[in-house]
């Protein structure tokens, strides 16, 4: 029991030093909201005298109000100064931004003049491209139905009628030469599959110089010739290429098979390959063979060298053209590209 009296005495001391403790403080805080009121409600009296005789002018006024005051003045000219100053960069913006514009509006104008040209170029590699694919013979039937399937034909995609105005005529400029473009196509892709089939056509068909990297020059040509030897006149059935030397390579003129590897008292060594559209060509008076019977060459591949066998005054090449059981100048066909 007097330990229970004894912690209760205790609680109660303490209880009262806490009441104690906040009383003096709300008791300060109250003193100094009374001092700070008695301050700020003291009155003030503002008397403005004139230099010249006149009344005298008695404003009075408290303490309160004349902080409010000068803090409204302060907040007034703080503001000023703000908006002047944020007032100022927006005039050097909007400076800025008319510079910009001139500049894009000259930009502008120099797209307009570019794609105007750009239209102008495009009409004429239309009228160069129609010319080109009726000089070939292709038929532009399908790139015109394309094109009228868009209500417009070649012609129409380059009229320039002003019937619209600023981005939106550029604008449906750009959509005429990307229509048109789409249209050509097709004649493109044409003439680019034509000159794949004419370049493989020319690989097929005996058209190049025999001796590699065109060395050497024509010492007889195809047809009636006096006999180096017999000194009579004869029939010569093919070309004679001569580097004054053996040993030069010589390659296939065309793509082909060969048919023939062999010697003959009058060719010597000499080679026979066979090409497509019936064509035929003989090389001889070879010094070394490097193909055999059965093998596919292909254009410029070496097949042996010059060289003097057979019936001959000195090294050089016996070239010949057979097509079907026709022998032909070789000349025709050398260099027809």
């Amino acid at each position: 029991m007097a330990r229970s009296r004894r912690y209760k005495r205790l609680e109660k001391n303490i209880v009262s030093r806490i009441m104690h403790s906040l009383s003096a403080f709300f008791g300060k805080i109250g003193r100094f909201f009374v001092r700070a009121f008695k301050i700020f409600d003291g009155k003030l009296t503002i008397m403005i005298v004139p230099h010249s005789q006149g009344k005298v002018l008695n404003i009075q006024t408290n303490v309160f109000a004349m902080i409010l005051g000068v803090v409204v003045l302060a907040g007034v000219a703080c503001s000023f100064v703000y908006f002047n100053h944020r007032n100022a960069g927006s005039g050097v913006e909007l400076s800025r931004l008319r510079e910009e514009n001139r500049e894009t509006l000259a930009s502008l104008d120099e797209l307009r003049d570019e794609n105007n040209s750009l239209l102008q170029t495009a009409k004429r590699f239309q009228s160069s491209l129609s010319q080109s694919l009726s000089l070939l013979g292709i038929n532009q039937s399908g790139s015109s139905s394309k094109s009228a399937g868009r209500n417009s034909d070649l012609s129409s995609l380059f009229d320039t009628q002003d019937i619209v105005s600023g981005s939106l005529k550029e604008a449906a400029d750009i959509r005429q030469l990307t229509a048109y473009l789409e249209s050509a196509v097709h004649p493109v892709e044409q003439i680019g599959k034509m000159l794949e089939n004419q370049g493989t056509l020319f690989t097929d068909i005996p058209n190049v110089w025999p001796v590699k990297n065109g060395i050497g020059h024509i010492s007889m040509e195809f047809g009636q010739n006096i006999h180096p030897i017999t000194e009579q006149w004869y029939i010569h059935k093919g070309l004679d290429f001569s580097t004054w030397r053996s040993g030069d390579p010589i390659i296939a003129t065309a793509n082909g098979q060969v048919v023939t590897v062999g010697y003959d008292d009058s060719f010597g060594n000499y080679v026979i390959i066979k090409h497509k559209h019936g064509i035929y060509t003989r090389y001889a008076h070879m010094a070394t063979v490097r193909v055999r019977k059965g093998q596919t060459v292909s254009q410029r591949q070496v097949i042996g060298t010059i060289g003097n066998t057979g019936i001959t005054t000195g090294p050089h090449l016996h070239y010949e053209v057979h097509i079907g059981s026709d022998v032909v100048d070789p000349a025709k066909y050398i260099n027809v590209k």
